[in-house]
């Protein structure tokens, strides 16, 4: 909003410094101050609120240490984390950008998902929450926002360069967008480039790694798998948005370990939306350069300093959950993210610690199934599933957990991030 006052007081005004809030690095800087405001100083205030109104954890005895220290602990402060999220996005973002809206409808939808598990669990005290199936719902529906939005709204969009008349890397299932734009390089040799509708993606580690699901299916050269392009897309994005968020939520365990983890991932995924938004960067990189993508980082930057000041009292011991409210709407974000920066194919390295989360849920389970039904009693892999709780059957102290699972997701955003280079 006060990016549109502003813009209007200089225009008509002439108001003195009113043109800082054209740059992107300082609307971001200022949204990374309120969310860690919101979430430091008014997010107290918001665990007294939950503590008066008894909303507390029930914590199911799994034979864990500490965790009868855990009963009672207010729950459901993923308000806090997406109240820290949307008030700076809100205040300081330019609303009307597409990529803007779509984070917004993310944040806020598998936001409501969560608040629904968590306010079943609390106030119907209903130990399983919402129906998985309903879940799941949740997750699909948005899925099938951000996949039609992303393949169909005129304003998604990725430059290409016209040689000889005709774009660098164009298909004929691209769809050609309005808007071109020349540009003068070191040499005086003007470049021209128009933008272009897409559902695009990038590989990692190739050279001119820009992948088309249009061009793929060119190739494939059948009509019926043309036409269905659009639905295989969608079905990706709805695979990318369903494991990613289950994944933020089996990781969310145990105290400070979901946020610092999404924090770190947040921090990767803004430098991907900056210099991919940015075309000086892009070009100098030799990445795919994504139009108007840069205002996101106004959006990350209130992600990462919700997370960081949510840390502040969810840190061991934690003085208040996130609940499904937080990891659903979290992972909701960070697999939206992932899909408008065009790195769907770097999910599994970039969020490598839910993956893992994951996978441990899966292989216990599967493993347990199948040795039942081959010796009449079931086996296990690790001790306890998620993989941090297996850790703890070790007698790993929660903050040691943590901290080595954020070491290694620090170790995988560097990598991801390496990948812009490394072709």
């Amino acid at each position: 909003m006060l990016y549109y006052l502003f813009t209007y007081l200089r225009e008509h005004f002439g108001l003195f410094g009113a043109g800082i809030f054209y740059y992107i690095t300082f609307r971001a800087a200022m949204a990374v101050i309120l969310s860690l405001v919101i979430s430091m100083i008014y997010g107290k205030a918001i665990i007294r609120f939950i503590q008066r109104k008894q909303i507390g954890e029930t914590v199911r005895d799994l034979g864990l240490a500490g965790e009868n220290q855990k009963r009672g602990t207010p729950t459901m402060g993923g308000l806090i984390i997406i109240a820290a999220i949307l008030i700076p996005t809100l205040i300081f973002a330019r609303i009307a950008n597409v990529y803007i809206v779509l984070m917004l409808v993310s944040t806020v939808w598998l936001g409501l998902v969560g608040f629904l598990d968590d306010y079943i669990k609390v106030f119907k005290k209903n130990k399983e929450g919402l129906a998985g199936k309903f879940k799941v719902m949740g997750q699909i529906g948005l899925g099938i926002i951000v996949g039609l939005t992303m393949y169909y709204n005129e304003n998604v969009t990725t430059s290409r360069e016209v040689i000889d008349g005709t774009s660098s890397l164009y298909n004929a299932s691209e769809r050609l967008s309005p808007g071109e734009f020349n540009r003068r390089d070191e040499n005086g040799n003007i470049h021209k480039y128009v933008r272009v509708r897409t559902a695009t993606t990038t590989i990692p580690f190739v050279k001119n790694h820009e992948l088309s699901y249009g061009a793929l299916a060119n190739l494939i050269n059948s009509d019926a798998v043309k036409a269905i392009t659009p639905v295989i897309y969608i079905l990706f994005v709805i695979f990318i948005i369903v494991a990613v968020s289950n994944g933020a939520n089996i990781t969310d365990g145990i105290d400070g370990l979901a946020t610092g983890v999404s924090a770190i991932i947040g921090i990767c995924l803004g430098v991907f939306a900056y210099v991919s938004g940015n075309y000086v960067f892009a070009d100098y990189l030799g990445i795919m350069h994504i139009p108007n993508l840069g205002e996101l980082s106004i959006f990350v930057g209130a992600f990462v300093g919700a997370c960081v000041g949510f840390l502040w009292y969810n840190a061991y011991p934690a003085q208040v959950f996130m609940g499904d409210t937080g990891s659903l709407a979290i992972g909701g974000i960070i697999a939206s993210l992932a899909i408008i920066v065009r790195k769907e194919l770097l999910v599994p390295i970039i969020c490598g610690v839910f993956l893992v989360e994951n996978l441990s849920v899966m292989i216990q389970v599967a493993y347990f199934k199948r040795t039942k039904k081959k010796y009449g009693e079931g086996r296990r892999i690790f001790l306890m599933s998620p993989l941090h709780h297996h850790y703890q059957k070790l007698g790993y102290h929660e903050s040691k957990i943590v901290t080595r699972f954020w070491i290694v997701q620090i170790i995988l955003a560097i990598v991801s991030i390496v990948t812009l280079k490394i072709r």
